[in-house]
Formats: structure tokens, C-alpha cells, sequence
């Protein structure tokens, strides 16, 4: 699993490349730290070349979404792949999640 974070136009940016599953969720959730200091920033996952994910990863996207809520920032998940988009749906992030097509 490749992340990689970037700030772009007044946003937090991190793209995901690959599986995101159990034994690669505790490296990704490391890098998504850089994301946790939000304030003033929203945040853009870009899943476009996220190629699957598990629970362990849905769970790092809604401990992202918390803390970016807490701190009134919006995190939008961009370029969701159909099946990844159904994992959402199915366990009703869907709702909670702004989805936007790829960048």
C-alpha cells in the first residue's frame, strides 16, 4: 500500500494506491496523521487507485472523519472504484462522506 500526502489549494490531499488491508492499516494510519491537524484545511482522499479495503481501513477513514469534523473540516473521498464504492455504501458511509468522481 503507497500513500502519499500532499497540500493543494488550501486543502490536505492523500491519494492511496493499492490494498488497503489489515497488515497495511496500522503504516497507513501513521501517515494519515499528517491529515489529523486539519484545522483550517479540508481533506481530499483520493481513492482513484485504492484497490480494496478492509474494515480495518474503513475504520482509519471514519477516525479521519471525526477528528477533521471536530476541528470543521470536510473530508471528501474522490474517484471511488464501483466495488470500493459498494463496501461504502454497504456499511452506510455513504452518508457520511462527501464522493466526488476522480480529480
Amino acid at each position: 500500500m503507497k500513500t502519499e500526502f500532499r497540500e493543494e489549494n488550501q486543502n490536505y490531499v492523500m491519494t492511496f494506491e493499492g490494498r488497503l488491508d489489515t497488515p497495511s492499516s496500522q503504516q497507513v494510519g501513521r501517515d494519515m496523521r499528517a491529515l489529523y491537524d486539519c484545522e483550517g484545511h479540508d481533506i481530499i482522499l483520493d481513492c482513484t487507485n485504492l484497490e480494496y479495503i478492509t474494515s480495518s481501513g474503513l475504520r482509519l477513514f471514519l477516525e479521519l472523519l471525526k477528528v477533521a469534523k471536530r476541528k470543521g473540516s470536510k473530508c471528501t473521498l474522490v474517484g471511488l472504484r464501483d466495488d470500493i464504492y459498494a463496501v461504502f455504501d454497504e456499511v452506510g458511509f455513504i452518508n457520511l462522506f462527501e464522493i466526488r468522481p476522480a480529480l
